[in-house]
Formats: C-alpha cells, sequence, structure tokens
C-alpha cells in the first residue's frame, strides 16, 4: 500500500509513500523530531534516539572538514541536518552537509528546505551511522547518487570508520582520500574520531593542525 495521507507511519524503516505524503508527514508536530528522506516512492522518517556516540563523532567530523578547509584556504559552507530536496522526486537530511568550491551560492537562512535545482546539491553529505547504518550504505547511498552529490561518507559509530564514496554520472566508488579536499586523508578523520575517545576537542585540533601544517 502506497501512503497517500500519513497516519501511523511505521518509522525508522522505509515505507511506500506520495511525494505529497512525505511533504505533510514533515510538517507533522510528531514528527518533528525526526530526519526525513525520500527516494523513488518510498519515505523513510528516523525517530531513533541519538546518543552521545553519534552526538560526538558528529561534532568531531564536521569539525575535521572545517578545519581542513581553513587550513588549505578552501571555500566552504556547513549545514548540520538541514533538508535538501528536489520536488516531487528525492528529499534528504544528511547529518552533516558542506558545500565546497568558489562556485556554490549560498542559500537563503530561512526555515524551508534546500531546493537542490535552485541551489544544487550539497558537494559532501555525511551521516553517523549508529542504528542505521546499513541503510545509510545502502538505500541512502543510493538516494545521495541520484541526487547529485560529490562525495558522501558514512561514519560507523560502533567501530569508528569512515567509509568514504566519490559520486560521479550517478554512481559512486570507494575511496581513501577526499577528491571535494584535495589532501584530507579518510584515515586521518578516523585517527581523529578513535582520538575522540579520550581526547577533548582542544587536544584533537592542535594535533590536527600540527597533523596539516607539518605536511
Amino acid at each position: 500500500m502506497t501512503l497517500s495521507i500519513p497516519q501511523r507511519i511505521q518509522t525508522d524503516t522505509w515505507v511506500n509513500a506520495t511525494w505529497e505524503a512525505f511533504v505533510v508527514a514533515m510538517d507533522d508536530p510528531d514528527y518533528e523530531e525526526g530526519k526525513g528522506y525520500f527516494d523513488n516512492g518510498r519515505m523513510r522518517i528516523e525517530m531513533a534516539a541519538l546518543g552521545a556516540g553519534h552526538g560526538r563523532q558528529n561534532s568531531v567530523v564536521s569539525k575535521i572538514v572545517s578545519l581542513f578547509a581553513m587550513v588549505r584556504n578552501l571555500r566552504i559552507a556547513e549545514f548540520t541536518n538541514c533538508s535538501f530536496r528536489k520536488t516531487d522526486v528525492r528529499g534528504c537530511q544528511p547529518d552533516t552537509a558542506f558545500y565546497i568550491g568558489p562556485d556554490f551560492q549560498l542559500p537563503p537562512q530561512d526555515n524551508a528546505p534546500i531546493d537542490v535545482e535552485m541551489y544544487c546539491p550539497p558537494t559532501l553529505a555525511i551521516e553517523i551511522g549508529a542504528s542505521s547504518f546499513k541503510d545509510d550504505l545502502g538505500s541512502k547511498r543510493l538516494l545521495y547518487e541520484r541526487l547529485g552529490v560529490q562525495e558522501y561518507w558514512v561514519v560507523d559509530v560502533a567501530t569508528r570508520q569512515v567509509i568514504a564514496f566519490s559520486v560521479a554520472e550517478g554512481r559512486s566508488g570507494q575511496i581513501t582520500a577526499s577528491e571535494v579536499l584535495p589532501g584530507l586523508e579518510i584515515g586521518l578523520v578516523e585517527e581523529a574520531l578513535t582520538r575522540s575517545q579520550t581526547e577533548d576537542d582542544s587536544a584533537i585540533m592542535r594535533w590536527l593542525m600540527e597533523s596539516l601544517t607539518s605536511e
């Protein structure tokens, strides 16, 4: 059955739905704390509680990207838990997303989802996977391929592994160094995540700054 009006939606799994049902669900107060995804006539609303591992690792990864961009003088804009939509086709809400490069246009800072047909998809989308890890590698990876991001990272909270993909022509392949942040090795991100288990942010950023400026 395909949902046309969202009632008693089963969360944290993909369900058949119309675009209209997805939009209505995302405006429903019952799901305002959830994250929404839509692709190929299916939607997923994630309501699972986010623990300290998810929050900490998301914070560390975003700091690494931002610091790397600053050191390498790259133009960048970060969006946390922001909705990106291609009307009637697909929508997503990555944990963190970045526009990177000299040519992107900053979307207006209002409460509307970012229209990727007007402002382009984010350059880099990142999902922090705890309970959603398998889906992050599966259906969401296909969603981001179709959306047109250039790079997609999945962080496994349990192992602190970063699985990164370069996306081109609607297909993705695993990489060990970022292509949208040239010179950033994925192994460096993983080491920072390992350090985050015992070190505070200041210590991690000092280590990272030393690593980046000593190259």
